[in-house]
Formats: structure tokens, C-alpha cells, sequence
């Protein structure tokens, strides 16, 4: 059983995060604010810990000083168990070169795996938004015999170009028999002909066979050296790779409702309706689920302060979060997230954003459909997200969809 092996427990962290931009432009993509008061390596980190697995390294590299400080100060186990969340930079342990993929980040970091002789490691990403208890998953593949299993998720099939498709074993439904990056015509499941198996980017391995793959896939001059668009496929190659399906995995206090929710927030408008799934009533991904928390650096920092402006206006807060520290003073708040230590002053309207922390919306400043990074100043009446041309002319980001984007520490003029 899962309790007789020993985990191992390897978060790739070192993405650039291009699509986030700019967003990411001081920052990690894992390091990226999310939910107010997170950051999204948080997710990855609490599922693992909710797992009770407790020996875990974060593997770094790009803009990674906010990250690492993160997992320092936050991330805190016991020593004197052996337990640990730790940071490691690329270290050039092969040559003068850095990490040029997720499978050679995992190559240059054997030693990690060597010093603590484990019998499975599980491989996670650092930048998706899910709940997820690996005991199952890790249960499920040893059951199987198979040196690696793919978590899987079931998305429409219309969406099957957006991710890494896996075609089942039509004689063994739970081993892979085609892993396909990307497909446009890809088939849909012999139980929902209208969904296709996404990859979530876990994988759980047999620690030699793991060493094994990424030591030989290291010396091939063809490969990306990634782990979904070459470990994986030499696995399935190899008929060595199974899946498993995240229908089957129960996590304590999930809901119909978000039992299986899953986001890659890799652009910009991922992001956003990640968030925007948050703030219903009733949510598809709720983080009040206190029997499996999502775990992060706690701020000492007041309450949110909701108050009469300096003439008695009143103003209303809707279908929002307001972290921690936060002060709104008469203002209009919608269907927004705010982070730590937001203050949004008389009159201002904040509607479908997402504010990071330290942001300062003034008075009678207009916020629509934006993001904002931390420590954005949007003076006396500025606008932003209301005249798309004047926000590119004023150099912010604006998506295809509409959604103005105006990077860490901006000041915002009327």
C-alpha cells in the first residue's frame, strides 16, 4: 500500500510564463499572485501536503527571487521528521548550462532523488489552480505495475487542441496507448464520445524508471527534453505508461460542484476566469473547503474594512473577495478580487478585476474588466479598461478579449 513506500515529491517551478506577460515580467509564473491572498505554486504545494507527502523540492530557475523567498517563509516543515519543502535553483550540476527543459531539470537534479532513495516520485507542475489527492493516484499506479501514470483529466473534446490528448488502450482502459500533443481530430472517449482525456501535467513514476528515462532521454540531441512531449510518449512507446482519471480521485469536503475542477492559468484570460469562478455564490472552485485547505504565507495585516466615505456615501461590495489589510471607503466594488491591503477610495468603481496587493484606486477612478499588479496607483478619476485605445497608447497590455493589464508598481494618471 501507499504507506509502505516512500515518496518523493519533485515541483517543477522554473517556467517563464510568456502568455502572462507582464505579469511575469519580475516574477516566476508559479510566484504569480492569485485568489488575493496566494500565489500559484500554493495549489501544488497543499494538495502534496494534504497528501501527506512532506519531502518535497521545488525546482527553479527563471526571475525565481520572489519564489524562493515564498517557499521560505511560508513552506515551513518539521526538521526533526525529515520533513521539508525545499527551493532549488539551477545548480549546473551537468555543465555550464541551465535547466532547457522540465525533463532536464529533473536530469540535473538526481541527486535529490539519489539522497533520499525513494520508491516513487511524483512530478507535479507549479501553476494550475486544482484540488487533487495524490494518495489515490499514486494507489492507482501501483496497483497497476506500470513505471509511469499520467493524471488525466475529461475536457470537451472541442478543446482537445489546447492540451496533451491521451488515446486509451481500447483492451486496457487504464494504460495509455497514444499520447497526442495538440490534436485537431482527436476521439473522443468510448464512454463520452464528446470528451477527450487531457493530460494535467502530474505524473507519478517508479524511481528507476524515472532515472532510467531522463538519464537516456538526456543524451538525445532530438529531444525538447520536456516531460510531456518526450518522457511521457517514451513511455507510452515503451508500454510502460498508464493514466489516471481524475473522475476516480476523492477529495475530503469536495462537491459535486468542484470535485473535478482544473485550470491551466497559462494566459491572460485563463487567469481571469479562474478567478471569476471563485466569487459566485456558489462556486466552482471553492477555497472554503476547510477539510482540504489551500495553504499560504499568512499576512499580519487587520481585516478588510468596508466604510462611509468622508461625506456618508455609502458603497457596496458584490460577488467579491477582499483580502486582508484592505481598506473601501464609499466605493463600488463588483465581481472583483482584491488583494492584501487594497485601498479603494470615495467613488471609485472596481468591476470584473483582479487587483493584486498594494493597489490604490482613488477617488472617482474607474477599474473594468483589468488586472492590475502590485502597487498599481490609479490617480483621481483615471480610467482604466474603459477606452482600450488609450490604455495601448499608455502602454498596458490588452488582451483579444478586453482585458486591460497594467504591470507591477504603475502609475495610472487621469
Amino acid at each position: 500500500m501507499v504507506a509502505t513506500k516512500k515518496i518523493f515529491a519533485i515541483v517543477l517551478a522554473g517556467g517563464e510564463g510568456k502568455r502572462l506577460m507582464p505579469l511575469t515580467a519580475d516574477r516566476a509564473k508559479p510566484a504569480v499572485p492569485f485568489a488575493g491572498q496566494y500565489r500559484l505554486i500554493d495549489f501544488a504545494l497543499s494538495n502534496l501536503i494534504n497528501s501527506g507527502f512532506t519531502q518535497i523540492v521545488v525546482l527553479t530557475q527563471y526571475k525565481s527571487h520572489s519564489l524562493d523567498r515564498h517557499v521560505s517563509q511560508t513552506w515551513r516543515l518539521s526538521g526533526l521528521l525529515n520533513a521539508y519543502v525545499a527551493s532549488v535553483p539551477a545548480q549546473q550540476r551537468l555543465g555550464k548550462r541551465w535547466f532547457s527543459g522540465s525533463a532536464d531539470a529533473i536530469l540535473q537534479s538526481l541527486n535529490l532523488i539519489r539522497d533520499e532513495k525513494p520508491d516513487i516520485v511524483v512530478v507535479v507542475g507549479a501553476d494550475h489552480v486544482y484540488r487533487m489527492d495524490f494518495r489515490d493516484m499514486v494507489q492507482a499506479h501501483i496497483d497497476s505495475g506500470h513505471g509511469a501514470t499520467v493524471a488525466a483529466i475529461r475536457q470537451p473534446i472541442e478543446l482537445s487542441d489546447q492540451f496533451g490528448v491521451i488515446q486509451l488502450d481500447p483492451e486496457d482502459p487504464t494504460k495509455i496507448a497514444e499520447f497526442l500533443e495538440k490534436p485537431i481530430n482527436a476521439e473522443g472517449l468510448a464512454d463520452a464520445p464528446h470528451e477527450v482525456l487531457a493530460s494535467m501535467g502530474n505524473y507519478v513514476f517508479n524511481t528507476d524508471a524515472l532515472i532510467d528515462a531522463v538519464t537516456r532521454d538526456g543524451e538525445r540531441t532530438d529531444s525538447n527534453h520536456d516531460m510531456g512531449g518526450d518522457i511521457v510518449p517514451d513511455f507510452v512507446a515503451r508500454g510502460d505508461a498508464g493514466v489516471y482519471d481524475l473522475k476516480n480521485n476523492t477529495v475530503p469536503g469536495s462537491t459535486d460542484r468542484d470535485r473535478y475542477y482544473w485550470r491551466d492559468v497559462g494566459t491572460i484570460d485563463s487567469f481571469f476566469e479562474a478567478h471569476q469562478d471563485l466569487i459566485s455564490t456558489l462556486p466552482i472552485f471553492n477555497l472554503y473547503n476547510s477539510e482540504w485547505p489551500i495553504f499560504s504565507q499568512q499576512l499580519n495585516s487587520p481585516p478588510a474594512k468596508f466604510v462611509r466615505d468622508a461625506k456618508g456615501n455609502l458603497g457596496q461590495t458584490i460577488d467579491s473577495i477582499v483580502s486582508l489589510g484592505s481598506l473601501i471607503s464609499g466605493a463600488h466594488i463588483e465581481r472583483s478580487v482584491l488583494g492584501a491591503w487594497s485601498k479603494i477610495e470615495s467613488g471609485a468603481s472596481v468591476t470584473d478585476s483582479v487587483l493584486f496587493d498594494r493597489v490604490i484606486v482613488g477617488p472617482d477612478a474607474v477599474v473594468k474588466r483589468a488586472i492590475l499588479d502590485k502597487e498599481v496607483i490609479v490617480e483621481d478619476g483615471a480610467a482604466i479598461g474603459v477606452n482600450h485605445d488609450r490604455d495601448r497608447a499608455r502602454g498596458f497590455t490588452v488582451t483579444d478579449s478586453g482585458l486591460t493589464v497594467v504591470g507591477k508598481g504603475v502609475r495610472v494618471p487621469r
